[in-house]
């Protein structure tokens, strides 16, 4: 195991800068997630610190070593593809052991870390197969199976999941965190679908056009964005944002769009007047009598619970109740925001103002 370390890492295509100056330490250990939306320069990154990719400047170490210059195999690191990239020719137990077989190991120490690792991801019974005649599931075991087999210090993982159907997907998040949780190794996972990052990571980075926007606790983030950014790619359905003005003369809270006005705890000092966007949770919605009319446009159960989307001063606004309401189309409902739970943004750069 290793930790990783990103010094100001910039990556330049040409005259095309996709990364601008990337700082992120990664403990030992830990299991970090790299999210934000395609292009912000993620996977480029973990390319980089595999080898893939040279680091125009700035620095990358792997357990204090700078590997700038360092080839991939010298790297003690593995990775694990989003397309799999396995032999259609060789049978699992072959795909599984073909890095160990090129470093000149034995037979029997190929044997013995492949049936180590087919044990821990369930693969005993299919070593004897080809590619092609597994599912798609058992297709990322056996690439997990192989960076399994290395040993490294650091594993990679570039979107793995992203060719799988809904519900394997949810099944293969947690065999991976079991996994690390067994093995303990230091990982670096890619993705662009938050609720991978929330329910697999120990720490998020989030990324916006090559550059860091937030790093954190997946609660850290979900709780206290540091930007409207990371307020609205962080959490599904996305939080609702509505432009207005803080109001601190007479009763204190937030006049909405036409003139709405929404509850507000504590608001910033001396902000009377400012123009501020409001954050506000779907889940952080109540049904209350003193909230603000809304008219529903459409309702969306899911069982657990319901989506609620409706217009609220002229805005489309999003609400989710885990009771069982009897909302309709054209209903009138009023909706209240939890005060202690908004979140206040600047209208121009989009940094936090509420604490």
């Amino acid at each position: 195991m290793a930790s990783v370390k990103v010094l100001e890492a910039r990556k330049a295509f040409g005259a095309v800068e996709v990364l601008h100056g990337v700082t992120i330490d990664i403990d030992d250990g830990s299991f970090v997630v790299l999210v934000g939306p395609s292009g912000c320069g993620k996977s480029t990154l973990l390319r980089m610190i595999a080898g893939l990719e040279n680091i125009t400047s700035g620095q990358i170490l792997i357990d204090g070593r700078v590997v700038n210059d360092v080839p991939p195999k010298a790297r003690d690191v593995a990775m694990v593809f989003q397309n799999y990239a396995l032999y259609p020719h060789m049978t699992v137990a072959a795909n599984m052991g073909f890095s160990l077989k090129l470093r000149g190991a034995g037979k029997s120490d190929i044997d013995t870390r492949v049936r180590r690792a087919a044990e821990i991801l369930g693969l005993v019974p299919l070593l004897e197969r080809y590619p092609r005649q597994l599912s798609g599931g058992q297709r990322q075991r056996v690439a997990m199976g192989r960076a399994i087999v290395r040993d490294p210090q650091v594993f990679l993982f570039d979107e793995p999941l992203s060719n799988l159907d809904a519900k394997l997907r949810v099944a293969m998040r947690t065999e991976i965190k079991e996994l690390h949780q067994r093995l303990k190794t230091t990982t670096v996972y890619v993705t662009h679908d938050q609720i991978e990052a929330m329910t697999m990571a120990d720490k998020i980075v989030v990324m916006h056009d090559g550059l860091v926007e937030q790093v954190g606790s997946p609660l850290d983030l979900y709780d206290k964005p540091q930007n409207q950014f990371v307020a609205g790619f962080i959490g599904s359905p996305a939080m609702n944002f509505l432009k207005g003005t803080v109001r601190t003369n007479g009763s204190a809270g937030f006049e909405g769009p036409n003139g709405v006005h929404l509850p507000l705890a504590d608001p910033p000092l001396n902000s009377e007047g400012r123009p501020a966007v409001y954050g506000i949770r779907p889940e952080h919605f109540t049904v209350a009598d003193d909230g603000a009319e809304a008219e529903i446009v459409v309702v969306e159960p899911t069982g657990s619970e319901t989506q609620v989307f409706a217009t609220l001063g002229g805005e489309e606004v999003v609400a989710v109740f885990r009771e069982r309401h009897k909302f309709n189309p054209g209903d009138k409902v009023r909706l209240k925001a939890n005060p202690q739970l908004v979140h206040l943004f600047d209208e121009t750069t989009g940094k936090r103002l509420n604490a």
